[in-house]
This record gives structure tokens, C-alpha cells and sequence, in this order.
């Protein structure tokens, strides 16, 4: 039986701000500068995908939007130019990548299997969105590397936060079994940013570092709690207080792509690295690595187990919100999958 790897994934943000700041050849407009502490994190991201060799990069998109079930980029060779269509003036990308077309059909295929609704994308004309183009320059801008790109089904906006996240995490376990059975060794991208209230206005000049800050306090006292337990590897809280992050902050992980990750690399308890934050237009992004090489977690067990956590069977170690029961793990996750929900008092404070 093959054996594929998952050797890391990464929190790889994906504002158009980013590569604009940087001048790639690729992307129309010109600027001077900016969001150097979001673009420098990347840096190390890109040192670690050279030093881990993946065979494929796989990314999830929040830009991608299908209503109906989770489409896979399935086309050999996709180029033309991806624009962002709210700021056409930043991102204009000419783009040319090559797509795992095998992985893909894999990943499609364990999907439907697994209840969900998926499609393999085959129109060899497809504008593929800027946010996974953002995120697979900034995270490889040689474009040496075959890709696997998701869409972000829209159940999480349409039916409840739980039923969206639900259909997500069997989505990151498909993926992981068609990783295994494929032998390949891959890197994960889940593209997406963190608080993700935003600013209507932009300044005369987008690169006018003086206009970038939080949106709100609030959103700010919640971003870095997420990135502290991030950083200390307390990842089931982590999914424990994601509801109510995305509530509070209209968190852009609501979109999926955080959960598909995690699931595919069954819910390590693992320690973050942050390897940069900053706002940009108001939202918060952050650059993080969770390498599962340097952890020995890369291998796939044929068992197929998962360690995603059995709340109802478990102590568990939740935040103090001031002395109140957080009550934040009361239901099961037998299924495997992040559903322990409430609407206990906001953990930002408890620090």
C-alpha cells in the first residue's frame, strides 16, 4: 500500500495587499512597499517547503465560493490572469499552474464516499481565484510545484456554522485518505485569514502603512488569544472557541479551510509557529507553520484512526472566562469532527 505524507501545513493568509507589496512580474500594478512583516513571515514559509520537498501543494480557498458541494481543480495546466474584484487596482496576476490531477480525482472520489457532495473541475479555460494564487505565490512563487486546489463549499453560511464545519472536517479526511493512497507527500495551505472585519475605505496610496491597524479592539484581544493557544499547542480549545471567534469577529476560518487542514492532519495537539502578523485593511492575518515532519507526525497510519477529540468521554482544560463554567465542551465529537459549540462569555480577556 502507498504511503503518503503530510508534511506540514500552514495558516497561509491571502490578502492581495501582499503581493502587491512585493512587485512580482507576474502581478500588473506597481507599488512601494508595504505589510513587510506579513510578507517577511512568508519568507519562512517558503524556506520550509524547500527544505520539506513536497511532492504537491494543496490549498483551500475561501475565494473559490460553490454553492453546491466542494469543487477540485482537475485540469493539468491552468494559466490566464486572476483579478481580485475588490481591488482590481492591486491584483491583476498572470498565472500558470500545474494541477495533480490524480491526487484530485482522489480527493473527489473519498469525498463522495464520505456523503459529500464533490466535483472535479474540468473547464481547461477556468479563472482560478486570487486567493489561492495569493497564497501559492507568497507561500512558492517558482510555481515548480504540481497543486491541488479546493473550493469553499458555502455550508457554512447557508446552513449553521456546525453543519458548515461538519461537512469541512469530512472534507480534510477525504483529502488524507487520498494522500495515503496516492503515496504522495504534501503541504497544506489552508488560505485564509483570521479576524476578518474590514475598513470600507481605502487610503490614496494602499501602501500608506500609517492606515494599517485593527478593526476594533475586540477583534485584536481575539486574534492574539487564538494565536496564544495556538503557540502552545492547546489546539482542541482552539476548536473549541472557533464558533464564537467567528462570531464575534466574522473570522474567515468560518469559510473552512482551517478545519479541512486540521482534519487532514488528524487534529495534532501540535504547536503553532508564527512566523508573522499584521492587519491589513482591518482584518487579522497570521502566518503560521505547524511542521509535522520535525514532530514525526507525517505518516499516514493505515489504520485510518483519528485523533480528533471525544469531548464527552474527556477532561478538558478550557480558558477562564472570569469564573464562569465555560461549559465549551458539552457535546460529542464521536463523529471525529469539531462540534462542540455554545455561546459562553468571550474567552478574550482570560489571558
Amino acid at each position: 500500500m502507498a504511503n503518503g505524507e503530510i508534511l506540514a501545513g500552514f495558516m497561509a493568509p491571502h490578502p492581495p495587499h501582499l503581493v502587491y507589496g512585493e512587485n512580482p512580474p507576474q502581478n500588473e500594478p506597481r507599488s512601494e512597499g508595504g505589510w513587510e512583516q506579513l510578507r517577511w513571515g512568508y519568507e519562512k514559509v517558503r524556506t520550509s517547503i524547500e527544505e520539506l520537498k513536497p511532492d504537491v501543494l494543496m490549498v483551500h480557498s475561501p475565494h473559490w465560493i460553490t454553492q453546491l458541494g466542494h469543487h477540485v481543480l482537475g485540469v493539468p495546466r491552468l494559466s490566464g490572469k486572476s483579478v481580485d474584484p475588490v481591488f482590481p487596482n492591486l491584483f491583476r496576476y498572470t498565472f500558470d499552474v500545474r494541477v495533480d490531477v490524480e491526487l484530485a480525482e482522489a480527493c473527489s472520489e473519498n469525498a463522495n464516499q464520505m456523503g459529500l457532495l464533490s466535483k472535479v473541475m474540468r473547464n481547461p479555460k477556468f479563472r482560478v481565484d486570487y486567493g489561492t494564487i495569493t497564497t501559492l505565490h507568497l507561500a512558492r512563487p517558482q510555481w515548480d510545484i504540481p497543486i491541488v486546489g479546493f473550493s469553499a463549499n458555502n455550508s457554512p453560511y447557508y446552513l449553521t456554522t456546525e453543519e458548515g464545519l461538519d461537512e469541512m472536517d469530512k472534507l480534510g479526511k477525504a483529502t488524507r485518505q487520498a494522500v495515503e493512497a496516492t503515496g504522495r507527500k504534501v503541504v497544506l495551505l489552508a488560505s485564509t485569514s483570521m479576524s476578518h472585519l474590514h475598513y470600507r475605505e481605502e487610503p490614496e496610496l494602499p501602501e500608506d502603512m500609517h492606515h494599517e491597524s485593527p478593526y476594533n479592539h475586540g477583534a485584536y484581544q481575539w486574534d492574539m488569544r487564538m494565536i496564544e493557544l495556538i503557540r502552545q499547542g492547546r489546539m482542541k480549545e482552539v476548536f473549541n472557541l472557533l464558533p464564537q471567534f467567528i462570531e464575534e469577529t466574522f473570522a474567515e476560518v468560518k469559510a473552512g479551510s482551517f478545519t479541512w487542514m486540521f482534519a487532514a492532519m488528524d487534529y495534532p495537539e501540535l504547536a503553532g509557529e508564527l512566523h508573522g502578523f499584521g492587519n491589513v485593511i482591518g482584518t487579522g492575518n497570521a502566518v503560521i507553520e505547524w511542521n509535522m515532519v520535525k514532530a514525526s507526525l507525517s505518516r499516514i497510519a493505515a489504520s485510518g484512526g483519528t485523533n480528533a477529540p471525544a469531548y464527552a468521554s474527556m477532561d478538558r482544560d478550557v480558558p477562564d472566562v472570569g469564573g464562569q463554567d465555560a461549559g465549551l465542551a458539552a457535546d460529542d465529537w464521536s463523529s471525529g469532527g469539531p462540534r462542540v459549540y455554545n455561546s459562553s462569555p468571550s474567552p478574550v480577556n482570560a489571558r
